[in-house]
This record gives structure tokens, sequence and C-alpha cells, in this order.
């Protein structure tokens, strides 16, 4: 019988990581390093998490999902015998390269991974800004010039956030997070980029970072210009706030927010994974509970009912993945 998971991250050092995963979560970062991401639920070759709480601690989650496919995925199914997501907090200390994950029907011809992802920020520098999208009018041969002059930043839609804000991302949207920012993504599981620019920095070795112009070419959408964040739009669902982040056949997401105590009942029947923004909640099962604090993440299989305690003043994102 399956119960609430928790996982132990995966830190990934980054050119343009930071520390802020130590400073706002508490993670326990190896030192003298940037962290760039924390992988919260992974099931990628070499990348592959493992349980950290109950009788099944020590395990990955590639085998959790070979051994109990049905009692964890419900009516989800698979990508390519992995678990379907990905989920991570990124410290964009420096912004990252601008960048594109291919569209299906381009990955398999070049080799790829199709990935579409949503961002939600939890924290921002005053300034800080997001790249997404084409400025209106651009067009594939001004863009392709633009990175030969490397005035391609001048090309891309850029808007300014702050924390609580949210953009989906499907494959073939050009995009980079700029400077500042510490965010959850949540995306198919894909590790596939193509670096179209990256403002001619150097990696951790000291060498010019590797692009993929032609990829990156063959993948962006070029007529994708200047998308919008994701509506501030919140519901009630009884006390909670409730505000839709997205929904679509790979993923949905949802912000829930609290302001007094409140007891929920999660039926089985659907994989949910919740990721806590801020305060503290406790999801109770009949095997074991699991209390989150901020920036941490627990995934209930389909076939375990839960309550879910929230206490007030927490928010958290609950994602499920598509049938």
């Amino acid at each position: 019988m399956l119960y609430p998971l928790t996982f132990h991250p995966i830190f990934k050092e980054r050119v343009w990581g930071g520390r802020k995963l130590e400073e706002l979560f508490h993670k326990p970062l190896p030192s003298n390093l940037a962290i760039g991401e924390s992988w919260e639920i992974s099931d990628r070759p070499g990348d592959e998490s493992l349980i950290a709480n109950g009788p099944l601690a020590g395990k990955t989650l590639h085998w959790l999902l070979h051994h109990h496919a049905s009692e964890l995925l419900g009516n989800a199914k698979a990508q390519n015998g992995r678990f379907p997501l990905l989920l991570k907090i990124l410290d964009a200390r420096e912004k990252l390269s601008l960048q594109v994950h291919p569209p299906a029907e381009m990955a398999s011809k070049l080799g790829g991974e199709p990935k579409s992802e949503l961002w939600y920020i939890v924290d921002a520098a005053p300034g800080a800004e997001l790249y997404a999208g084409l400025k209106k009018g651009v067009t594939r041969e001004e863009f392709e010039r633009s990175i030969e002059t490397g005035a391609v930043a001048d090309c891309i839609y850029r808007q300014r956030v702050e924390a609580d804000d949210a953009m989906f991302l499907p494959s073939g949207r050009v995009h980079a997070i700029g400077a500042g920012l510490v965010l959850f993504e949540i995306q198919q599981n894909s590790d596939t980029t193509y670096r179209a620019f990256d403002w001619n920095r150097v990696d951790l070795d000291g060498k010019p970072r590797s692009l993929h112009r032609a990829e990156s070419l063959a993948s962006i959408d070029f007529n994708d210009f200047e998308p919008p964040l994701v509506s501030r739009r919140y519901d009630n669902i009884g006390q909670l706030k409730s505000r839709p982040l997205v929904n679509n056949k790979l993923f949905s997401a949802q912000f829930l927010q609290s302001d007094t105590n409140q007891s929920v009942v999660l039926p089985k029947g659907k994989l949910n994974i919740f990721g806590l923004i801020k305060g503290r909640l406790t999801i109770v099962s009949e095997i074991l509970s699991v209390q989150l604090e901020r920036g941490g993440f627990a995934l209930i299989p389909s076939s375990v009912s839960v309550e879910v305690r929230i206490e007030p003043g927490a928010s958290f994102v609950v994602t499920q993945p598509g049938e």
C-alpha cells in the first residue's frame, strides 16, 4: 500500500545559479557552489529521485513506477516508460540563456524531446523580468540576423514580474528567465534545451557555452508574439482561494491559499503533487503523515486518500499529470 511520498532533492550547479534555495527554503546545498536548480521530483535517466520517507525510503521514483504503476498513476500515462512530469525549483541569480524546447513534431526530427512548462514565481528582485515570445512583428529573418549581431534580446518580449506571477510556456516558445528570480518549474519529463544565445557567457569550465542555433531556429514558433502572464483571477473553493494556472492534456496546476485553518479530504482516484510556496500544511494518510514546509514537495499516489490540514497563511500549487 502506497502513501504520501517525499523525495531527496537533486541539486544542479549552474553558471547562473546562486544560494537562494538555502536562504528561502533551507535546502541543504553543497557548500561553495552556485546551485541553479533543485530537482524535487524527477525520473530522468541518471537523475531518479530517491524516496525520503516511510517504508519505501531509498527506492527510486523509477522503481516505484515499474512496480506500482497503476497505484501511482491511476488514469495518467507514463512518458516513454518514465514518470510523466519533472518538478524543479530554480534560482536565477543571473539571467538564463535565450532558449527553446522543441515542439513534438520537431523533437523527433532533431533527436530531442518536447517540453512544455509552467513557471510560478515565488521570489523576485525589484525590476526582475521574464523574456518570453517575440515582440510583435519580428520575423524569422530578423531574429536570425540579430543572433549574428548579438542584438537578439531586442527581438524578445520582456515583462516585469513579481512574486505570484506565472507563465505557461508551450514547446516552441523562445524564452529566458531574467536575473533575480526564484520559481517553481512544472514541466513534461524532458531535458532537451536548445540555446539560441547566451549573452557571450562562459560556462563553469571557463569555455564559451555551446549554442544550438540551427536547432533553435527549427524549433521556435515565429508566430508566438507577446504572450501574457497567467491571469490573476481568483475563485473561492469553500474557504480556499483558488487560481487556475494551466489545464491541458499534459498537466494541470492550480494555486491555492488559505487565511484560516482548513481541513480538506482528498479522495483517491487521481495523482496529486503539492508544492508549498508559503506557510505549512500536513498531509495525513492511513499509513503516515507528511508535514511540508516552504519549498517542500509531496506526491500523493492515485490509490491514496488523504486529509490535507492547511495552516493560516499557507499557499501552494497542486499539480496533476494529464490523462
